[in-house]
């Protein structure tokens, strides 16, 4: 499948920075604040409540509600997940209408037959109360098709856009060759109505199934979903080696997995996937990253606070490899990488704005911190 000309596809470019390896390296070179809100067991995602509180996914199965500095409770109702690998609870967000009807919508890995797994994302009404709350009225909205055998490349982030539609990233599942094939939800992004219902104006809605959810194909592993303020979608797709991107996406548009990649296959001594030069129908990258180069990117946020009024508009990439984060400042829809900052000893799997405008970031593993960076001055 063809996608637009003009589309345009913006890989992470990496460039000769200075790489800063302290801990808390954000706060000790830029006048900041870093405050640790809480620990948690394999941390997956965050997001905000209307009254500054905040939820976080861990990945064995646990949704946390932090009330404050270190004052975290249970939030009960969450269904089984299947555990293991990159699979367990995933990404949670509030319905755009949640103080209406207190829907929040979380991803999870879901177990299949004969040793099969794949994502699902499900709606639940939270009860809140000051310790802690509950899900009820859980409901599953989408689930990915088919499931397969494995533990890798969910991706299964959700976003909301400003009508009220529902996102989600789709990976390949490291199957690579369903990311190309329409019979099946894998490797795509996903647009629907909130109840999981299909829109009309979906480029491939006539096709029925679940061919209609399909609005972009080709991906790997989308770990970021995020609009900018004019309402553009972009993610942060983790590629092979060297093939991490950045993409804007546009409606009905092809990226190209696994045909063509600027990166290349891990333990492959050659670089054994075409490049998107080979392949103009596909879009391309306007930049490419070296294939010696890994980031992993896990998250994406669009800044837009008064904490740091000079980097308003900017993007920032949370990366699990070498624990990064970083700063991307865009001219009209192309990008670059302004500035990046490493975390010795830890992996970033996400990076959200604070309620305050503060940049909140969230660690990996068994005891991941999630640390508020505010500005000092």
């Amino acid at each position: 499948m063809k996608s637009p000309k003009a589309c345009k596809r913006v890989a992470l470019a990496i460039c000769a920075l200075a790489f800063m390896c302290a801990d808390f390296a954000l706060a000790q070179n830029n006048g900041v604040t870093a405050t640790i809100m809480g620990r948690f067991n394999e941390p997956w995602a965050f997001t905000f409540l209307p009254d500054g509180r905040a939820l976080v996914t861990e990945k064995p199965g646990a949704l946390k509600l932090l009330a404050a500095q270190d004052q975290i409770y249970d939030i009960s109702g969450v269904p089984a997940v299947a555990y293991g690998g990159q699979g367990g609870l995933g990404d949670v967000v509030l319905h755009p209408n949640f103080a209406g009807n207190q829907l929040v919508y979380i991803s999870y890995a879901e177990a299949g037959t004969g040793g099969t797994t794949g994502a699902v994302v499900a709606r639940a009404r939270l009860q809140l109360t000051a310790t802690g709350g509950a899900l009820s009225d859980l409901e599953v909205v989408w689930r990915q098709t088919p499931k397969v055998v494995g533990q890798g490349h969910y991706s299964h982030r959700i976003a909301f856009d400003a009508a009220g539609m529902l996102w989600i990233s789709s990976g390949e599942r490291q199957q690579f060759t369903p990311a190309q094939q329409m019979d099946t939800n894998l490797g795509k992004i996903i647009r629907l109505r909130d109840d999981g219902s299909v829109p009309a104006d979906n480029p491939f809605a006539t096709m029925g199934g679940v061919t209609a959810q399909i609005w972009t194909l080709g991906h790997r592993n989308v770990l970021g979903l995020a609009f900018d303020s004019a309402g553009r979608l972009w993610d942060v797709e983790m590629g092979p080696q060297g093939g991490d991107e950045l993409n804007l996406i546009v409606r009905g548009a092809n990226y190209g997995w696994p045909l063509v990649s600027n990166g290349r296959n891990y333990n492959s001594p050659t670089d054994d996937i075409p490049n998107h030069s080979t392949r103009p129908d596909f879009a391309a990258p306007a930049a490419s990253t070296p294939d010696s180069t890994v980031v992993s990117p896990s998250n994406l946020m669009f800044y837009s606070g008064s904490q740091f009024p000079d980097w308003q508009g900017d993007a920032f990439i949370s990366g699990l490899t070498y624990g990064t984060l970083s700063r991307i400042e865009f001219n009209g829809t192309n990008a670059h990488e302004a500035q990046r900052w490493r975390f010795a000893g830890t992996r970033v799997r996400s990076v959200e704005q604070g309620p305050e405008g503060g940049i909140w970031l969230l660690e990996d593993g068994a005891n991941g911190r999630l640390v508020k960076y505010t500005s000092a001055r």
